[in-house]
């Protein structure tokens, strides 16, 4: 089996977002009145290479992206930027590996953002799971209001809908095999979105965890700090928590969307402990 991660361009929003301050409310609208910008942050896709078939998750961006400084809605208008470049679409990249998207079996989206399933008209034939409650969500006009954009998928999306079942993996309360050897699991992490998953991967002792935007980064995740636009401050950082003990339980390589070192930690198999080993050594030193 093997992972790999395509960048599918980047991204830059408010710092706000990514590192929430205070609660409730007051964080979330702090998002809208934040004058700082990140620097441009990745914004990955993951294909695992998988006996049982190809597994896309996410789709990463599209390049109807660019104009979002045109829309109406006021988190595309001002508080959001993309950058990317056709060919940085994950079609072309799969294209370039010698994988199409008959190859691809599933395509799994964490979570329906704009940057998430922006890539999703490239898998016209292809298995879509999303979260039956993360879809309910971000359809029709409510789903423009809360920031998703259902109007830009394609005409054909009718996705399967992924329900979690009571099936404890470790600390999350709710999980489904995605292969028949069960070594790719989608699990329960709520708070970025509601309903939004993640997607652990087991191979050969080590296990990668697909994050989406469970955390924009490990550094945040470790220190328990949610985004700045979690609906449930007590859920995120619940999920947070979880996300930790069980990097605890194992070797662990933690893989969120827009952490500029998840590339560089899953070509080097880089897992959580040994980056905090690390951190402590340094602190030790200096």
């Amino acid at each position: 089996m093997k992972i790999l991660a395509l960048q599918t361009g980047s991204v830059r929003i408010k710092t706000a977002q990514v590192r929430g301050r205070g609660r409730g409310l007051q964080r979330r609208l702090s998002v809208l009145t934040d004058g700082n910008w990140t620097p441009w942050l990745p914004t990955y896709a993951w294909v695992v290479d998988h006996p049982d078939g190809v597994i896309v998750v996410d789709t990463g961006q599209g390049a109807h992206l660019l104009d979002a400084a045109r829309s109406l809605h006021p988190y595309h208008r001002w508080e959001v930027a993309f950058r990317l470049e056709r060919e940085e679409e994950i079609g072309p990249q799969l294209r370039a590996l010698g994988i199409g998207a008959r190859d691809v079996k599933h395509v799994v989206l964490t979570h329906l953002h704009v940057d998430h399933d922006g890539g999703l008209a490239h898998f016209p034939q292809t298995k879509i799971l999303v979260s039956r409650g993360e879809l309910a969500t971000a359809r029709g006009w409510k789903g423009r209001l809360r920031g998703y954009l259902p109007q830009r998928w394609p005409t054909w999306f009718d996705p399967v809908p992924l329900d979690l079942a009571r099936d404890p993996y470790g600390p999350f309360s709710a999980s489904t095999r995605l292969t028949a050897a069960g070594d790719v699991v989608a699990v329960a992490t709520p708070g970025h979105t509601p309903n939004h998953v993640s997607v652990v991967v087991e191979d050969q002792g080590t296990t990668y965890f697909l994050a989406g935007d469970a955390s924009y980064d490990q550094r945040l995740m470790l220190a328990g700090r949610i985004d700045g636009v979690s609906l449930d401050d007590d859920v995120a950082a619940a999920t947070l928590r979880a996300i930790s003990r069980f990097a605890t339980t194992r070797r662990m390589v933690y893989l969120p969307t827009h952490d500029p070192e998840s590339a560089e930690r899953l070509a080097d198999r880089i897992c959580v402990a040994d980056a905090v080993t690390s951190t402590i050594r340094v602190s030790s030193d200096g």
